[in-house]
């Protein structure tokens, strides 16, 4: 089967590109820099600048996880649209890609985060949640909205709305580890505010069950069964390398230095996967402590 990857050089994509090599698969991914890609993943691909380029491909399989950082520089307007151009333009070039090719592709499963509930409080969130309207919500909608056209199409369309990836490789477990072991972790705000994650390890395989699974179509939360608060995720990390996390940044500390990005860390959702739970896809790491357990032993 040819699988085609938009952010396989990322953290999650890179990890995805070398599960889909090592089940027989044949890998083409988007890159500004087709050359250095394949030394950027660690294994075969077939690498071009466009999807437009994979027009003469029997593509099978689509995964989009392409998308500026959403951390990094400070939101302003200018920010604001480059972080969801970066996601709409290329969902939307992929949809041309499976409307032009002969032969569609069965599947194609699209990148969207936690972001779309924005700040949910206490309460549980599921698939069926209504969203908080702020920036976080505005982007994974314009995003979801790009691949929408899919939906009564002969590709199938699953939307994946992505919680915390861990893994010490990268994201923010691979931040916070340092700072933690030198003593210097700490809680964001009052800790309150809801984190759902998912290990890289869960991730890669959800992605994988979905792609595969032809009764899947639609919108599932990709995370953990149990989200934790802030203060709980931190408590735990600091368990986990024998440090202990008694500091606390104040909210308004972080308001300061990163204007409206700071509501990405001082709210959350308790955002669950009751689809995928439903559906039966079984999690290998349930819990933060099994998922800290396992990564970092």
């Amino acid at each position: 089967m040819l699988v085609l990857v938009s952010g396989a050089t990322g953290f999650v994509g890179r990890r995805l590109c070398q599960q889909l090599h090592q089940q027989g698969h044949r890998i083409g991914v988007i890159s500004r820099d087709p050359e250095q890609a394949a030394a950027r993943i660690g294994v075969d691909v077939m690498a071009r600048k466009s999807a437009e380029e994979f027009a003469d491909q029997p593509i099978d399989a689509i995964v989009n996880l392409a998308g500026a950082p959403i951390f990094g520089k400070r939101w302003s307007e200018q920010r604001k649209r480059e972080l969801i151009d970066s996601r709409v333009s290329m969902t939307r070039s992929l949809v041309a890609l499976c409307h032009a090719l002969a032969e569609p592709p069965r599947v194609m499963v699209s990148g969207s985060a936690m972001g779309f509930y924005g700040d949910q409080g206490d309460r549980d969130v599921d698939e069926h949640t209504l969203p908080h309207r702020e920036f976080a919500h505005q982007l994974c909608h314009e995003w979801e909205q790009a691949a929408a056209p899919l939906a009564n199409s002969n590709t199938r369309l699953v939307i994946v709305r992505l919680g915390l990836v861990l893994d010490p490789e990268g994201g923010m477990l691979k931040s916070l580890l340092p700072t933690v072991r030198l003593f210097a972790g700490a809680q964001l705000s009052d800790g309150r505010q809801y984190m759902p994650w998912i290990s890289l390890q869960d991730t890669v395989r959800a992605l994988l069950w979905l792609m595969e699974n032809d009764s899947a179509e639609g919108v599932y939360n990709l995370s953990a069964p149990h989200p934790v608060r802030n203060r709980e995720l931190m408590k735990a990390l600091g368990r986990a390398v024998h440090r202990p996390v008694p500091w606390r940044v104040p909210g308004v500390m972080l308001k300061l230095g990163l204007g409206e990005m700071s509501r990405m860390l001082l709210t959350g959702a308790a955002m669950r996967p009751r689809r995928l739970v439903g559906e039966g896809f079984h999690f290998k790491h349930e819990t933060l402590q099994q998922a800290l357990v396992a990564q970092l032993e």
